[in-house]
């Protein structure tokens, strides 16, 4: 998964998004150890501060932790992890409504569309 970034949102927050999207995809397992905060900017083309920021603030959901001398884990608590990606999912699912709202569509256009078009999970 490529890091993108973009100057219309604080960069930490962008980060902190994207390591949560990795972790609720499988790409970083729960229970398993981070790269280090040089690699994960360097991997990210960010600056180390600012990687350091997003990783702390995820500690302070405790989405991540720390061992002491051994580095950043991923937290264990699965609940969490389906909790945040139903969260994202929401979020998503908003602003989707907001963008067909907006192109002129009401809930039941959506719907109808959605149903229309056979949307699956294939």
């Amino acid at each position: 998964m490529k890091w993108t970034i973009n100057s219309e949102r604080p960069v930490y927050r962008q980060l902190i998004e994207q390591i949560e999207g990795r972790i609720i995809s499988g790409i970083y397992k729960s229970g398993e150890k981070l790269p280090s905060v040089r690699d994960l900017a360097t991997e990210a083309s960010v600056n180390p501060n600012t990687m350091q920021r997003a990783l702390a603030n995820l500690e302070q959901s405790g989405l991540v932790y720390s061992k002491r001398t051994s580095g950043r884990f991923i937290t264990e608590d699965q609940k969490m992890i389906e909790g945040i990606k139903k969260e994202m999912a929401l979020s998503e699912i908003k602003n989707f409504i907001e963008k067909m709202n907006k192109m002129g569509f009401d809930r039941q256009a959506i719907i109808a569309l959605i149903q229309k078009e056979g949307v699956t999970n294939e």
